[in-house]
């Protein structure tokens, strides 16, 4: 294609139109040029991401890959007109291989987190923690009343629980009758009699950290929603597999007494005050039989899965911090012998393999709107319709500053 005789950046839509057609893409005019008015400026900094997501949706691979092969080969042509735009590919190819560009007339607020921006202001690019660039999260809507809804379905999937949690203690098995199952790791490692409160001690230093994360975390809302959605779904499973199965208990030190709640009304106070303590023995709740599988390594490994993916890949002392409670934390629950190692080992698979599952759905964006999805998994369908690819990690102050600081600065 011969040198085009104005600069490519003050192209009208026409002549993107006629580029468009000399290299082989007459089709997508209409699209491109006619129905979003692509003019120079746009092409330029046009990435593959514009063209797979919405409005666009091209959807046909080899014309996304030709067309940002042609695109490259134009950059390359227009340095001088990239650099005008702010646009510079620092330390890479000219073409800007792999770099997703969001351009705006905005400068950055305080929000805009682990981000660079080019001498002229225009431009900026955000970095996810796997280390690829994708475009500004200040595009995806928090969508609160979703979170909302989210934090209601946790909280009455808790309540559930609790409930549950008091029909299997009147259902567990005699301990006379029924002594502990066989044990490997119960029947080795001698019982540490503060052992599980420093399993629980474990999981408030990670609720901190993760109450930090999400109170700085840009995108907050989307985490939060995250966070109940998994975790109710986790504890929804555990209703059942309590239900279905009473296991013995797993220590002769622990003291259950049967049918201690044979009123409903008294089931439902008993449920409450389980609720209300959140399952936890520092808060003075003791139950028996919930053991398949264990709650306190579900939270245990779900804080831990949220605060390092949802902090840059440069943080690695809250990262190591992190996976070190988790695993002690998993530890003490089994060296207090209040739950078999099988409830643990389950535990820990069943919230990593719907962490992972969930967020590899998400990321995934051609799954999102898929009927496959929308029937299988309607809850994820519903809570993540909106939000596009990965979540950037962007930091800010969640507060607006004081009105006398505002005066200060200006």
């Amino acid at each position: 294609m011969a040198a085009p005789e104005v600069s490519v950046a003050r192209w009208s839509p026409k002549q993107v139109a006629r580029w468009l057609e000399e290299e082989g893409f007459g089709e997508y005019v209409d699209l491109l040029c006619t129905e979003h008015r692509l003019d120079g400026v746009s092409l330029l900094t046009l990435t593959e991401y514009d063209l797979r997501s919405p409005p666009l949706k091209i959807r046909v691979l080899g014309d996304i890959k030709r067309l940002m092969l042609s695109l490259r080969r134009l950059r390359r042509q227009n340095g001088t007109a990239l650099q005008e735009l702010g646009v510079a590919c620092e330390g890479r190819d000219q073409a800007c291989d792999g770099w997703d560009w969001v351009c705006s007339g905005r400068g950055h607020d305080s929000c805009d987190g682990p981000t660079r921006r080019s001498a002229s202001g225009l431009c900026h690019q955000h970095q996810h923690a796997n280390g690829k660039f994708r475009p500004s999260g200040s595009e995806l809507d928090p969508e609160c009343w979703k979170t909302a809804v989210s934090s209601v379905y946790v909280m009455l999937v808790c309540g559930l629980t609790s409930f549950v949690m008091v029909i299997v203690h009147d259902r567990v098995p005699d301990m006379q009758t029924y002594p502990p199952l066989p044990d490997i790791f119960l029947d080795s490692v001698p019982r540490i009699p503060w052992a599980f409160a420093m399993a629980e001690a474990c999981g408030l230093v990670l609720f901190s950290i993760w109450l930090l994360v999400l109170l700085l975390h840009k995108h907050r809302s989307i985490l939060m929603r995250r966070l109940c959605s998994l975790m109710g779904t986790v504890f929804m499973l555990r209703c059942v597999t309590m239900f279905v199965t009473s296991l013995s208990v797993p220590g002769q030190h622990l003291q259950c007494s049967e049918k201690m709640y044979g009123d409903v009304w008294e089931k439902l106070r008993r449920a409450l005050a389980i609720w209300s303590g959140f399952g936890m023995t520092l808060t003075g709740v003791h139950t028996c039989g919930d053991y398949m599988f264990s709650g306190h390594t579900v939270v245990l490994t779900m804080l831990n899965f949220f605060v390092t993916e949802y902090t840059p890949r440069g943080w690695n002392f809250i990262h190591t911090l992190s996976w070190v409670l988790n695993l002690f934390g998993i530890f003490f629950i089994l060296a207090a012998h209040e739950h078999y190692t099988i409830d643990v080992f389950v535990a820990f698979y069943i919230t990593t393999r719907i962490f992972m599952y969930y967020h590899t759905l998400a990321n995934a964006r051609a799954y999102q709107q898929s009927r496959r999805a929308r029937v299988w998994f309607p809850m994820f369908s519903f809570f993540e319709r909106n939000v596009h690819g990965p979540v950037p990690n962007e930091y800010c102050w969640p507060f607006d500053k004081p009105a006398f600081m505002k005066m200060l600065i200006g």
